[in-house]
């Protein structure tokens, strides 16, 4: 298999309120610890808020307000996955984030028959790694990011 179409498969798994989420590792820079994070006044109710990564300010948006979950703590384990999308950095944070994992195209499921019945449709795909379910996140909608313009 070339390494291209390799790298085009695989997905960063993150965790929240104990499921499965992937996110194409082409998105992904690095995986940080939770840091301080600063609250901005007016900000939707999802982001948390910046940090300061290096030099550089960066938005972070809490995946579990933006899901509409039940809120769970920062552990040891919470992460923050410091994403490039469209020349813009920004943090998800998540509960846990430990691996990279390869998902053959034809092991992922369209969700687009039962998932579109949600106004709120970020999910890309369910894909299927052994006795695993991962649900592929369309980071683009999450984000509520057009790239039609």
């Amino acid at each position: 298999m070339n390494t291209n179409t390799e790298k085009n498969n695989q997905y960063v798994i993150f965790k929240l309120n104990s499921e499965n989420y992937g996110i194409p590792i082409s998105y992904v820079e690095t995986i940080e610890k939770v840091s301080e994070v600063t609250r901005v006044p007016n900000a939707p109710h999802y982001v948390k808020g910046v940090i300061n990564l290096r030099g550089e300010v960066v938005p972070v948006v809490d995946l579990v307000k933006r899901f509409k979950f039940n809120e769970s703590p920062i552990t040891p384990e919470t992460r923050i996955i410091i994403l490039s999308v469209e020349e813009i950095m920004l943090g998800i944070l998540v509960d846990s984030s430990s691996e990279v994992l390869t998902i053959d195209k034809d092991t992922i499921d369209n969700t687009s028959n039962f998932v579109n019945t949600f106004e709120d449709d970020y999910i890309s795909g369910i894909g299927k790694v052994e006795d695993r379910m991962i649900i592929i996140v369309d980071i683009l909608k999450i984000l509520d990011i057009d790239l039609s313009e």
